[in-house]
């Protein structure tokens, strides 16, 4: 089994010396304090920097926060295997504009498809507010499940009021239906996920309209006679959610059909760490990429941002690596001001902020044919090869295998790589405990390049100085810790004592998402020789 194969190299971690492996906790007074080059706003209005003191946190304080929001669930299948997600995140923004959700669907067995499992996991980075991902955390995944079900029943079927995923189990899975297109083609699975992302960006970014739609007719809006809508009960309710903005990066994996979907919209990423048995019988991760960084520094969205507009904007729709010199990511939910029209921007602003006092920021000189920014996601689709107990086919057990997934929001991959993290997983998996030098972790969890990175940013990464550290039981604390210093306490104290609003110059919100899967029998084993 795999588990065997893994277990020298936990072996080598612990024979390399107790002094270097050993976790040592931090004991330094609490008073501690150090200084960092900070920006204000002076007395003339201008930004300008100052130093500013800081109170360093304890190692206790650290760990706490880090492990706090750290969570793991367990799902059994019928098909002997045992599926484990945890997920982890840690702000520096207050309030954290981070969010995520997770849903399992059980399938019913039908005439063509065997029962099995919908999992969703999904990652989302808000920007200019928490409002869009804290609303994509509550309907992007039923989003998608309901669009799934067009490819299988009648959608004029009535949804129960009590559980949105109950009526959508109901209409993915009847055992009534003859034939299931949703377990068979690829295609249209990936075409129904964009189709959902696109139509819940739609009504996000439109619903404002709709208010003011019913609230004045067109000839109001011709004479300029523009309502006070600030006080409307869903005022703020529809115009936040659109005009702040919002990764998404989903992942969908088929248990019963062995298919794995990744759709991202953003520059948040998906990577997946794949199992390959070595002649001496070691093995070594293979790394593989499943979403593209989509920012102004990816070619790929340059070229397609540029021919979605007409050619005399070619040198605007990117500057510096962003939408009209402003927008990181190239696609999102929300972000209105690179959607609206001028007009309508001026007009909703007028009929929802100003009463309130409040006003949309100015459009770029360069805003002159939107929409610049759309939320349709690029989907790749991968088949899963992890075991089938079903199978009678021997060579099976030899090839690579889907062992684990990565997702995570663009502040955990701004620290690390795709490559370290696939090794950071790969030794915790292993069992490695305590400190390991960077230049020593490749030797012990050997990765091999699959799928290429596409970075969205700049990095300046120092590869092979520092250390790693292997102290935490949660994997997605396991991943923060190694974000933001790793076995480097002096580092990880630091980063994570610079209070909001200051952080944000030195990391960003992070969410990680793991997910992975033991067979259950190897499950009871680990858990016995525990007792």
């Amino acid at each position: 089994m795999l588990r065997r194969n893994w277990k020298p190299i936990a072996a080598t971690a612990l024979g390399v010396g107790t002094s270097v492996y050993m976790y040592r906790k931090y004991r330094r007074p609490t008073t501690q304090t150090f200084d960092i080059a900070v920006k204000e706003m002076g007395a003339d209005g201008k930004p300008t920097t100052v130093n500013r003191t800081f109170p360093l946190q304890s190692m206790d304080d650290v760990n706490r926060r880090i492990r706090e929001h750290a969570v793991l669930k367990t799902k059994s299948t019928p098909e002997g295997l045992v599926w484990k997600y945890a997920t982890g995140y840690l702000a520096s923004n207050d309030p954290i504009e981070d969010a995520n959700a997770q849903a399992i669907i059980d399938k019913d067995p039908t005439t063509s498809s065997s029962s099995g499992q919908l999992l969703f996991f999904t990652v989302m980075d808000g920007h200019a507010g928490r409002h869009t991902s804290r609303l994509l955390s509550s309907v992007l995944i039923p989003a998608v499940a309901l669009e799934l079900s067009t490819l299988v029943n009648d959608t004029d079927t009535p949804l129960s009021k009590t559980s949105i995923l109950d009526s959508v189990k109901s209409l993915l899975f009847s055992k009534s239906d003859p034939h299931m297109a949703l377990d068979s083609d690829p295609k249209l699975v990936s075409q129904a996920i964009q189709r959902a992302f696109l139509n819940l960006d739609i009504e996000i970014v439109n619903a404002p309209l709709h208010i003011l739609a019913s609230e004045v007719d067109q000839g109001a809006i011709d004479k300029r006679l523009i309502p006070d809508l600030s006080k409307h009960p869903m005022g703020e309710a529809t115009m936040l959610p659109a005009m702040s903005g919002s990764c998404a990066l989903m992942a969908l994996l088929d248990t019963s059909h062995r298919d794995l979907y990744v759709a991202c919209t953003g520059d948040s990423r998906a990577v997946a760490g794949i199992w390959e048995e070595t002649e001496d019988g070691q093995g070594k991760w293979r790394v593989e990429v499943l979403s593209e960084d989509q920012t102004g520094r990816n070619p790929n969205e340059v070229k397609r941002m540029q021919s979605e507009h007409p050619a005399s904007e070619a040198a605007d729709v990117i500057k510096r690596g962003r939408v009209l010199g402003g927008l990181e990511p190239t696609r999102a939910f929300g972000d209105a001001r690179y959607k609206w029209s001028r007009e309508a921007q001026e007009i909703l602003s007028q009929a929802f902020l100003a009463g309130n006092g409040k006003a949309m920021r100015p459009t770029s000189p360069a805003f002159k044919t939107p929409p610049y920014v759309t939320a349709n996601p690029v989907v790749t689709h991968r088949k899963l090869t992890i075991p089938d107990k079903t199978s009678t086919d021997a060579s099976t057990k030899s090839k690579p295998t889907f062992r684990f997934l990565v997702l995570a929001t663009d502040g955990l991959w701004d620290q690390l790589s795709s490559e370290e993290v696939v090794a950071l997983v790969g030794g915790y998996l292993a069992g490695l405990k305590g400190t390991v030098p960077k230049s020593s972790l490749p030797s012990m969890v050997p990765t091999t390049a699959g799928s290429p990175t596409v970075e969205g940013k700049d990095k300046n990464r120092k590869a092979g100085e520092g250390s790693w550290s292997f102290v935490d039981d949660n994997v997605s604390a396991h991943l923060i810790r190694n974000a933001f210093g790793g076995g480097d306490e002096g580092r990880l104290r630091r980063l994570l004592s610079i209070p909001a609003p200051f952080s944000r110059r030195w990391r960003d919100d992070v969410t990680v998402t793991v997910v992975w899967w033991d067979e259950e029998q190897e499950e009871a084993t680990t858990v016995k020789a525990k007792l």
